[in-house]
């Protein structure tokens, strides 16, 4: 299934994983093409149908081809950054032998919450518009959006019925996943990395309309 996916993209064929968890999702990492891992939930393959199964996996080739990773790694360094100045300026100012000093980096601080909170906002959106083009990807890749359309309702409506702890455990690639597996105790859920699975539904029911013209 796969193997096809990467033909029909045009792409080296990917590494594929299978990890165990009760947390339905998928996800692609790699920082190019030719070294991208495209990974599944062992619980997924049992939740979907073959249909619905390949189109997931199209919605993580068509962020293959379109080097998302690589996007939100680079995107992602200037928050990093300044998160890194940030934890560290009050310490330093504490530490300084003169007021000015003690100042100077107080001024650091400030300056650098206010570019965390912009670049996080700027990656989130980024992230969000990543996830409706690799959704637009794979309804083109198969040419069945509803098969996506139903894969993505069933993967949320399961991960409503999972307890906090599964998906606390993989919450740290929630950025990566399909549907993000939201524990109910995370900032993640006020600074989201997908949009809202009806605007996600809407925009594949537009682009089946643009297949079936």
């Amino acid at each position: 299934m796969v193997e096809k996916l990467a033909k029909e993209a045009e792409l080296p064929m990917p590494k594929v994983a299978v990890m165990q968890t009760p947390v339905p999702n998928a996800f692609a990492t790699g920082r190019s093409p030719s070294h991208a891992v495209v990974a599944v939930t062992d619980s997924i393959v049992r939740l979907l149908t073959p249909q619905e199964l390949e189109a997931v996996l199209a919605h993580e080739m068509s962020h293959v081809k379109n080097r998302d990773m690589l996007v939100l790694t680079i995107g992602s360094f200037m928050a990093m950054l300044a998160s890194i100045i940030m934890q560290n300026a009050i310490f330093l100012s504490l530490g300084g032998n003169r007021r000015d000093s003690g100042g100077a980096w107080i001024l650091a601080w400030i300056a650098a919450v206010a570019v965390w909170l912009v670049s996080t906002l700027l990656i989130r959106s980024l992230s969000r518009y990543r996830e409706f083009g690799a959704d637009r990807g794979s309804a083109y890749l198969t040419g069945r959006p509803r098969d996506l359309i139903s894969a993505l309702y069933k993967i949320s409506g399961r991960m409503d019925y999972l307890p906090p702890e599964p998906k606390r455990q993989v919450e740290g690639a929630n950025a990566f996943f399909i549907i993000p597996a939201l524990s109910g105790n995370t900032l993640m859920e006020l600074f989201s990395t997908h949009p809202p699975l009806e605007k996600r539904v809407a925009a594949l029911e537009q682009v089946e309309q643009e297949i079936r013209r």
